[in-house]
């Protein structure tokens, strides 16, 4: 991967190779300002002395990750048409994984558990229709994957200088995703079309419980993958089921539930249809984002994702959210794709809840009001050296503080339990997000997991 480099004032220049910074550290010419993603300053340059190239940064928006890419706009003249040719020179490829979806179980459990309480200690008046929201607003799973996208592009602009930025402008077809065979009127007839939603799951399921075939009982209507599990109100997950088997599934998964009767399973599952969570997510915060970074006042090029593919296809690059995001707008060429990438995991800076709950919403614990324990919190890269003992040698990983001021460290393959506070050195502050980088194998197209320790430059300097 190529690495950041900053001037003597902190202002971006042109990244270099891993090489070359490490020959600046070791000849003092360069100081460690960031560890990951690997930033450099030096300190005998300045911005004007310095040459540089058109940069690109690549976008690939996606419901559960987003691909960017860090490229060099190359052109070149094919002389046997004498047509210009345009491609690109990747120079790092970053997967940012987002959290929608833990956002949006948290808050599904706070509502829950003040329902609960509610119901269950002395009246209070009910609140609904208090709030509101400004036009065009975004629910907060939807609104994370637009603010940590926009976090990482305005990143990389103060490490990198960026000229131009390509986004993919992808728009799903939702009821040809459901239906392959939709048509014209077709369009204007949902799946509901002429039905109330029970009767239309009394026709669909022959008015019979869809787990042990009971008829003339009353069926009660339940989730193939239950609500705590991800699944959506959609007519394709919905089934019906009489009460005794409603109870025994509960939220269990339906194959864990129908474990020994794989026949009925395979009926059930051959009924439902897949969940269009991602691809509605993706159609909801597309124009967001393009807004988004048009608001940046940079140039900006809107790329379809059929065009995406038939890059990808032409030039024989694997499918990856990165690659992906190389692939973006008018392309010819491409060089330099088969590098490492770093997966930047948003895991958020804590929770504002200092109350620990049971089951039933009740308090079972408090937390400390400050997260910082001996000037160290959860999630700090630290680096500890401990003499002797059990736990004796070198351990560099993410910090898991306790008050006692005994640390866990997690590192790459295991976690160090009980690291005393007084053996760690702060190597990066906690920034809501966890790093882990992937080498690529041109043998198998595939990319496996690797140490995730950064390099980190011992106390001599060497």
């Amino acid at each position: 991967m190529a690495v950041f480099v900053l001037d003597r004032y902190g202002r971006p220049l042109m990244p270099c190779s891993e090489k070359r910074a490490r020959l600046l550290l070791v000849r003092g010419r360069a100081r460690v300002h960031r560890v990951m993603p690997f930033v450099i300053r030096l300190t005998d340059r300045e911005r004007a002395s310095c040459e540089f190239e058109p940069l690109r940064l690549k976008l690939d928006p996606g419901s559960k990750a987003t691909g960017l890419a860090l490229v060099v706009d190359r052109e070149t003249l094919d002389t046997a048409t004498g047509e210009l040719r345009r491609g690109a020179a990747v120079l790092n490829l970053f997967e940012l994984v987002h959290r929608g979806r833990q956002i949006s179980d948290a808050l599904r459990a706070r509502s829950a558990m003040r329902r609960s309480r509610r119901g269950k200690l002395r009246y209070r008046a009910p609140r609904f229709l208090n709030r509101t929201r400004t036009p065009g607003s975004l629910p907060p799973s939807l609104q994370h994957r637009v603010n940590t996208t926009m976090a990482w592009v305005r990143r990389v602009r103060r490490w990198a200088p960026i000229a131009a930025l390509s986004c993919e402008l992808v728009r799903f077809d939702m009821q040809l995703l459901d239906n392959p065979e939709v048509t014209g009127a077709g369009y204007q007839r949902g799946t509901l079309a002429g039905y109330e939603l029970r009767e239309y799951l009394l026709e669909k399921w022959g008015r019979r419980c869809a787990y042990c075939d009971a008829k003339s009982t009353p069926l009660q209507l339940d989730h193939i993958v239950a609500r705590s599990r991800g699944g959506s109100n959609r007519a394709s997950n919905l089934t019906l089921a009489c009460e005794p088997c409603n109870r025994a599934k509960g939220a269990l998964p339906v194959d864990e539930f129908l474990a020994k009767r794989p026949k009925r399973l395979a009926g059930i599952l051959a009924q439902s249809k897949r969940s269009l969570k991602d691809a509605a997510a993706v159609n909801a915060t597309r124009w967001a984002l393009t807004s988004a970074l048009k608001a940046t006042g940079m140039s900006l090029e809107l790329g379809s994702g059929g065009r995406t593919k038939f890059n990808r296809s032409v030039l024989g690059v694997p499918k990856t959210h990165a690659l992906d995001a190389a692939c973006v707008g008018a392309l010819s060429f491409l060089t330099g794709w088969k590098r490492p990438t770093l997966f930047i995991s948003c895991t958020g800076r804590g929770s504002y809840q200092r109350t620990r709950l049971d089951r039933y919403g009740f308090p079972r614990g408090y937390m400390t009001r400050t997260k910082r324990v001996h000037g160290f919190q959860t999630g700090d890269l630290v680096r500890a050296d401990v003499p002797a003992g059990r736990k004796a040698g070198t351990h560099i990983g993410r910090a898991a503080v306790r008050v006692t001021g005994s640390f866990n460290i997690q590192k790459s393959d295991s976690v160090v339990q009980g690291v005393a506070h007084r053996y760690c050195r702060l190597i990066q502050r906690s920034d809501g997000y966890g790093y882990t980088t992937k080498p690529f194998f041109e043998g198998d197209n595939a990319r496996r997991p690797c140490r995730t320790q950064p390099w980190v430059p011992s106390q001599s300097g060497q």
